[in-house]
């Protein structure tokens, strides 16, 4: 497995100083995802917990639904023509029998394949529609010290991130603000991908009674994945996008918001949150 932060010499100017000094990096590097031996994405990430990363991808992509979907996943050799060396940048995933492979070759945003990208009410629909796992019209109640708190257990967790200031943050929780699994990647897509292909390894596909937490905002494309996953509650730091809040709307997740010290924005579905 590759290394997750590296060092490098910096200069470090400052007002009162001219110094250079050993600074800490998080790696970025590419994985790519092959299904049965055909390519079908390349990501820049993070090392670690790649096979998470791969099964929370390709759930959220639609080409997968829970963990008997997936027969095997294994990095394999992915060097240059005739080099079968191991470069733990190349993951082979096998899917069961009953699983049909993706029609067409599958993106960071599977919506790059449409004929018109995200373009309004056709694409939320699409969404909406192409989820295995609706969310219903109840849900967890989750009360508001209990989501106040989740950004701070969050930061916590974030190990790599206190080292290197450059990693995106995501987590699961339960609706008392336990929190099940947190994990760091350069890219906030995987950082989510990574903690729903947990879920999916443990067989907590819907994630139901779950509470996603990610450290910076709510774009369409989070918001998509929660869908696709189940979750009924999706929570940001940062803010939203127009698009975000109307697919939330549409597919009865409760979006929040700006959730900062003791105060958030509830845009969608506020009656799951309470006080």
């Amino acid at each position: 497995m590759g290394r997750i932060t590296t060092r490098c010499l910096a200069r470090r100017l400052t007002a009162e100083a001219d110094t250079s000094r050993a600074e800490t990096l998080v790696v970025e590097e590419p994985l790519e995802i092959r299904i049965d031996g055909r390519p079908v994405t390349v990501t820049m990430r993070t090392p670690g917990a790649d096979i998470e990363l791969a099964q929370g991808f390709l759930l959220t992509e639609g080409v997968i639904a829970r963990r008997d979907d997936v027969l095997a996943v294994r990095y394999c050799a992915g060097g240059a023509a005739g080099d079968r060396s191991n470069t733990y940048n190349v993951l082979d995933v096998t899917l069961a029998a009953h699983v049909p492979p993706p029609v067409v070759d599958i993106t960071r945003n599977f919506y790059a394949t449409s004929s018109c990208g995200v373009c309004g009410k056709a694409s939320l629909d699409a969404v909406r529609l192409n989820s295995r796992h609706p969310i219903t019209d109840s849900g967890p109640s989750v009360a508001a010290t209990a989501l106040c708190a989740m950004p701070r257990q969050l930061r916590a967790a974030q190990k790599v991130f206190s080292a290197t200031g450059g990693l995106h943050g995501a987590a699961l929780f339960e609706p008392d603000g336990t929190m099940l699994v947190a994990r760091e990647d350069i890219g906030r897509h995987n950082a989510v991908d990574k903690v729903i292909g947990w879920a999916v390894e443990r067989d907590r596909i819907p994630l139901g009674g779950a509470v996603l937490l990610v450290s910076g905002r709510a774009s369409f494309e989070l918001t998509q994945k929660s869908v696709m996953a189940g979750v009924p509650v999706l929570a940001a730091v940062s803010a939203p996008s127009s698009l975000a809040v109307d697919l939330a709307d549409q597919a009865q997740v409760t979006l929040v918001a700006f959730l900062r010290g003791e105060s958030m924005n509830v845009y969608t579905r506020p009656d799951r949150v309470i006080g």
